[in-house]
């Protein structure tokens, strides 16, 4: 009986533990989907542990800007763009800039994770049906048309928030898969050290990479977003202490997670020489520790984070759009259809084109990181406003932070330049 009453007490101390995660826990659900598992798995897979410095920067810094967000809509009650477009000089040229930035991001991201979900559900229906892998194309964009039509008419009856707690469940499993792989399949020591040291790969597509993980991991709209979270969770100024060790607590779990995955490819597939380009490849990261299993568990999670991506990329554009009016979204209104049925069109010219799904995948999270600097020079400029924060002082210690994350997202942005360069020149 005291055994019993021990589990119990245990299993509502995990509980209580899973339900106290504050905002934090949307930044991650925002920031680890297709993109990020793709960018890691491709990384891992073609250059080791050699980016791993990237990850930690760009984890770094996304814990900086989660604070520094998170503190501005406590203090001032309001959300990010509204408070750009009334303070700012330029403030209104600045918050219709990110939004054209990040929903143009973020629809790209749309394109890729429908092709790579779409391409993930043909190669199920490929290894049980005879015959159909010379349809690919076909069969592709059909899954594609019938998977966005029916997540648009999903989000406007609202059923989403129950589909994405079945969601979670394949994506929890997909991690747990990638955890536990990781105790068999490691990479060597030294090499995760070298990955901290920074260093860009001197071969073709090592910048498009470099770019794609900030782009992932750094993403403008997990802190754009920010203020609504901490909002709609209730909290006040009394809560800086607890939104402050949220913001950590997301950083650091986002660096585990995306490592993990990173390290599990580099030794299941770096060290053998196994390079990802096509879908199907990725599954390969799993073989070592479920094997024959590898491609039905990559393929159910890796579908699931893909499926579950597709709402947050559908509802950013009307959700910056909300926060530009200081508002909330109507999914009813005629403006909300409109533009999500766009962002759906938009989805679907990957398949359309018959484009591999990775590479889209990969391009999509470059073009993340070109909004990146205004999004930091923005709440640099409204802590900094002494008429905004009142007797509110920033310190030194995040205003170092958040520096050295525009500089970062600035190098990074150049960088990203160069890449697309290379790539369509």
């Amino acid at each position: 009986m005291a055994d019993s009453d021990h589990n119990k007490s245990l299993l509502k101390k995990i509980i209580s533990i899973v339900l106290g995660f504050g905002p934090g826990i949307f930044a991650i659900g925002y920031t680890i989907g297709t993109g990020s598992v793709t960018s890691m798995i491709v990384a891992g897979s073609t250059f080791g542990m050699q980016l791993l410095w990237v990850l930690f920067l760009s984890c770094l810094f996304s814990g900086v800007l989660m604070f520094a967000y998170g503190n501005y809509a406590l203090i001032t009650g309001e959300t990010a763009l509204y408070g750009f477009k009334k303070h700012l000089k330029y403030g209104k040229l600045i918050a219709l800039l990110i939004i054209v930035g990040i929903s143009f991001g973020q629809w790209n991201s749309l394109m890729g994770i429908l092709g790579i979900s779409s391409n993930i559900i043909f190669e199920i229906l490929a290894l049980n049906i005879e015959g159909l892998a010379p349809h690919k194309y076909e069969v592709v964009l059909t899954v594609a048309i019938v998977v966005i039509v029916v997540f648009y008419l999903l989000m406007l009856v609202g059923k989403y928030t129950f589909f994405e707690k079945i969601l979670v469940v394949f994506v929890s499993f997909m991690g747990l898969s990638f955890i536990i792989s990781f105790f068999f399949v490691q990479p060597h020591g030294i090499d995760v050290v070298k990955g901290l040291i920074p260093t860009i790969p001197d071969v073709p597509g090592g910048k498009m990479l470099v770019a794609a993980f900030v782009g992932t991991t750094m993403a403008a709209a997990t802190f754009l977003s920010r203020p609504l979270f901490v909002k709609g969770k209730g909290w006040t100024i009394k809560n800086l202490d607890q939104q402050k060790r949220d913001s950590i607590t997301a950083a650091v779990l986002i660096f585990v997670i995306s490592g993990v995955i990173m390290a599990v490819s580099a030794g299941a597939l770096y060290y053998d020489g196994k390079e990802v380009t096509q879908v199907i490849d990725m599954a390969g990261a799993l073989e070592p520790v479920v094997g024959k299993w590898a491609v039905t568990i990559f393929f159910c999670g890796a579908l699931s984070a893909g499926v579950s991506s597709v709402f947050p990329c559908l509802l950013i554009a009307p959700l910056l759009i909300a926060d530009y009016q200081s508002g909330t979204v109507d999914t009813s209104s005629k403006q909300f259809r409109i533009i999500t049925a766009v962002a759906s069109l938009v989805a679907l010219m990957g398949p359309a084109f018959g484009s591999n799904p990775i590479q889209i995948q990969i391009l999509s999270q470059v073009f993340n990181v070109f909004v990146l600097p205004i999004v930091v020079l923005g709440i640099i400029l409204m802590l900094s406003n002494k008429n905004v924060m009142k007797d509110y002082k920033t310190s030194w210690g995040v205003y170092i932070g958040m520096y050295a994350a525009l500089f970062f997202s600035l190098v990074i942005s150049y960088n990203g330049i160069m890449a697309l360069m290379d790539y369509f020149v």
